[in-house]
């Protein structure tokens, strides 16, 4: 997911709030600037985790979602 994070306080709330979702194995940074969330989990609602996110740190795009095997 790409969220628009301006400050560290904002990279730290969106980071507590999806390791706080239900399912959520790994949570991590990436990108030049640190502005994709990638998450690792089995049985993530990722619609879910998008709108929260929305709601706590602001703009939120949800690039993919896949099935690690």
């Amino acid at each position: 997911m790409k969220v628009q994070m301006n400050c560290q306080k904002c990279r730290t709330q969106a980071l507590k709030h999806v390791a706080d979702a239900d399912g959520v194995d790994f949570v991590g940074l990436e990108g030049s600037e640190k502005d994709k969330v990638v998450v690792i989990g089995e049985g993530v609602d990722a619609v879910e985790l998008a709108a929260g996110l929305r709601k706590k740190v602001g703009h939120t795009d949800l690039i993919s979602v896949a099935e690690i095997k």
